[in-house]
């Protein structure tokens, strides 16, 4: 992928006729003139013209060499959700498949009173059913992603570290899932950019450093298989294969290693012209050098599900340092490299009809999320169990036949039994593995052959096993048995759930199970009425919890304002009460009156040293703020401002609340050193709290008491000689 080079409206065109013809690039051309139009005068916040993105997305499925209509997709992929532009539109000006292809990437119209989390599971899980449905929906939101990555540097840090987790938690995986590891690599390594930017750059440091050495070592390599290959006539293409930074993060995360212990940066490629070949270079190189037990594996034999292909080896390389080698046909690189976009175009004149059904068939995944759909009615529970099964590693198991079966990590012979059937799950009374009678809890391990031992007397499954699997699809069906057998007792059940949740939150049942508010919450969940709503909390097709909160939440709505305004009374008394005491103690003089409540601003906590300003509150006197306060800086803000200044702050002895974050690399012991040093230099901690993300980043929020900005600085200055704190920063609320 050409990282960095903006391209033109022309360059895509120029591209795509070196696979479409004549007639597929008006095709196009039209599509770019429409969408050009429909984003006329919007601007993205680098501040270009906004159909320079457009552009830039269907450039980048010419580079995958999709067909005409995904890549009009790409041109016309934000015309519904940006401008006034419909579907039907769409399908009047081009025909249904463009059209169906923008719908699937088009986001969801905003829902009142959802939060931003529920918001955006409703709207990946509308785009997965697409997705399952065209798998070109994918392939154009992997582009538009892609491109808005490169581009991320425009937007504030929290958005940058938001968008960047999102990649990395559900865009990067599917990729991977199609194959596509020149989009998978790029996403990983600019998400980890804006995640930890720190270890980002030290890893670029680290192997920029010893950069020359390790590619003449290469060279050396490359040189003697190549000299080895030409005595045996096999024709190859070899180069040297860097790895990637997040790769090496990964794995200096999850195996606790420095960048100095990790050895396989190294890597050989090599692409022949056939099968016969890749074995007998295989053999080659492991005359040369002497393979690392353990480190080969055959995915030609046994590709993996995205239709991976190669021969992977480990050796002792000339100098001792172990030395990774790749060896694949050209065939089985293109797929490696674009997945399954690499059968999708129109190369030589092939069609998509059967080739496209084939390759579906192969990602059987596809089918089990339309499953999952109908099964799931709740969209944050959806894109969980969508995590859990694609996105986690993966098990390969064996039939008493040979058929590879995969399933996530932490399978079950259960798992294995729904996957093959149905009716075999829920008929399973015991399981066999390598020979062996083991229990249906049982962890399933890479190679295991797997028989399942069933019996037509069966009482079926048991609620225990929903406890047991692991996989979205077993407890999907476990629960649709239970659904179909129980009925009236699901029924009964759930509704004895959802009154005993409903009164765990201070409620009386009778208050807000109304035929209004039920038809309300039974609707939003897709359910056709309240008893099939209480069916499905009966046999744990959706919680009691969730029916609860969604039943309650105008009354808990009604409830907090009360408490508000409550609270604001009593605020405002204690504030009366503490007046004059806080006149005298507040440090502030407001110039040119006397006789004001002056109270310090908790959003910014000033203290003395930092410039001041002052803001007229409503009925509670002054409010003192930092002048660099964000709070204080609207138009409506100015107009109520006043000067205001310290005084005596040299020889006070009071002392004033900051909010401090401290952001460095998790290691053991680093909340303990802050703290330490805090302890060290007199001062009083009244809060802390701190927490790590995936990607080893932690981040301490400590609030302490200081006299005035100097004594802040000192004490700041410390903080920061801690080895692996990165930052530390004076918060705002």
């Amino acid at each position: 992928m050409a990282k960095m080079e903006v391209l033109t409206m022309e360059d895509v065109l120029e591209n795509a006729r070196q696979y479409l013809s004549e007639k597929d690039i008006d095709f196009l051309r039209h599509a770019y003139e429409f969408a050009e139009n429909a984003h006329r005068d919007q601007y993205r916040k680098s501040g270009e013209p906004y159909i320079l993105h457009p552009v830039q997305v269907a450039g980048i499925l010419v580079e995958l060499e999709m067909d005409p209509e995904t890549i009009a997709g790409g041109f016309l992929h934000d015309v519904v959700e940006d401008t006034e532009v419909t579907i039907k539109d769409l399908e009047r000006e081009f025909n249904h498949e463009v059209a169906m292809l923008v719908d699937g990437v088009t986001k969801l119209g905003k829902i009142k009173y959802k939060s931003k989390e529920a918001i955006q599971a409703e709207n990946h899980r509308k785009m997965f059913v697409a997705m399952a449905k065209d798998i070109r929906v994918i392939l154009i939101k992997l582009a538009d992603r892609l491109h808005n990555m490169r581009t991320l540097k425009h937007l504030p840090p929290d958005k940058q570290r938001r968008i960047s987790n999102e990649t990395l938690e559900i865009f990067a995986p599917l990729a991977h899932r199609l194959g596509i590891s020149t989009i998978k690599w790029e996403l990983e390594d600019t998400a980890l950019r804006y995640l930890n930017p720190q270890q980002y750059y030290r890893i670029v440091q680290l192997m920029k450093q010893k950069r020359e050495e390790r590619e003449s070592y290469v060279e050396e390599v490359m040189e003697e298989v190549n000299q080895q290959l030409k005595d045996v006539n096999i024709h190859a293409d070899i180069s040297g294969r860097p790895k990637h930074l997040y790769s090496i993060y990964s794995k200096m995360v999850k195996q606790s290693k420095q960048f100095s212990e990790i050895y396989d940066l190294l890597a050989v490629r090599i692409i022949v012209n056939s099968i016969k070949d890749c074995y007998a270079v295989l053999g080659i190189i492991h005359t040369c050098w002497k393979p690392m037990p353990g480190r080969f594996k055959d995915y030609i034999a046994m590709p993996k599900p995205n239709l991976y292909q190669s021969l992977h080896t480990t050796v002792i390389g000339p100098k001792g340092d172990p030395l990774e080698v790749q060896i694949r046909t050209k065939e089985m690189h293109e797929i490696a490299e674009y997945g399954i976009a690499a059968h999708w175009a129109y190369k030589e004149g092939r069609q998509l009809g059967k080739e496209k059904k084939s390759f579906e068939e192969k990602l059987t995944w596809f089918r089990e999320i339309l499953e999952w759909q109908n099964e799931t009615h709740d969209a944050e529970e959806f894109m969980e169990s969508l995590k859990m099964d694609l996105f986690s590693d993966m098990v390969y198991v064996f039939t008493p036949k040979g058929d590879v079966i995969e399933l996530p990590s932490g399978s079950v012979p259960l798992d294995f039994a729904y996957r093959i059937h149905t009716e075999i799950g829920n008929k399973t009374i015991g399981a066999k593995v390598n020979g062996k009678m083991e229990p249906l809890d049982y962890e399933l391990k890479n190679g295991d052959i797997i028989e399942v031992m069933t019996s037509k007397h069966s009482y079926g499954p048991s609620q225990d096993w929903l406890k047991i699997t692991q996989t979205s699809q077993a407890k999907n069906k476990i629960k649709q048995f239970f659904k179909k057998q129980r009925r009236e007792e699901n029924i009964q059940k759930g509704k004895e759930a959802v009154e005993r949740e409903i009164r765990a939150l201070g409620i009386e049942p009778k208050k807000v199970l109304t035929s209004d508010n039920l038809g309300r919450v039974y609707e939003r969940f897709n359910f056709t009425n309240e008893d099939d709503m209480y069916a499905a909390v009966g046999y744990q097709g959706i919680t009691a919890a969730l029916i609860a909160t969604r039943l309650t939440e105008k009354v808990r709505r009604s409830q907090q304002k009360e408490q508000d305004l409550q609270d604001t009374i009593e605020e405002v008394n204690n504030d009366v009460k503490q007046y004059r005491a806080q006149k005298r103690d507040s440090g502030v003089k407001v110039e040119g009156i006397d006789n004001v409540l002056i109270r310090l601003s908790k959003c910014c906590n000033p203290v003395p040293g930092d410039k001041i300003i002052g803001y007229i509150t409503k009925g509670r006197g002054v409010s003192v703020h930092r002048a660099d306060c964000p709070n204080v800086q609207t138009e409506e803000a100015k107009q109520r401002q006043l000067d205001v200044r310290w005084e005596n702050t040299q020889t006070t002895k009071k002392q004033y609340h900051v909010d401090l974050e401290i952001s460095g690399y998790d290691r053991r012991g680093l909340l303990n050193e802050v703290l330490q040093v805090v302890n060290e230099m007199k001062t009083n901690i009244t809060k802390v709290n701190g927490k790590s993300d995936r990607n080893k980043m932690a981040v301490i929020n400590i609030t302490i008491l200081i006299h005035n900005t100097s004594h802040l600085r000192k004490i700041v200055e410390r903080i920061k000689q801690i080895q692996d704190v990165y930052a530390v920063t004076r918060t705002i609320q």
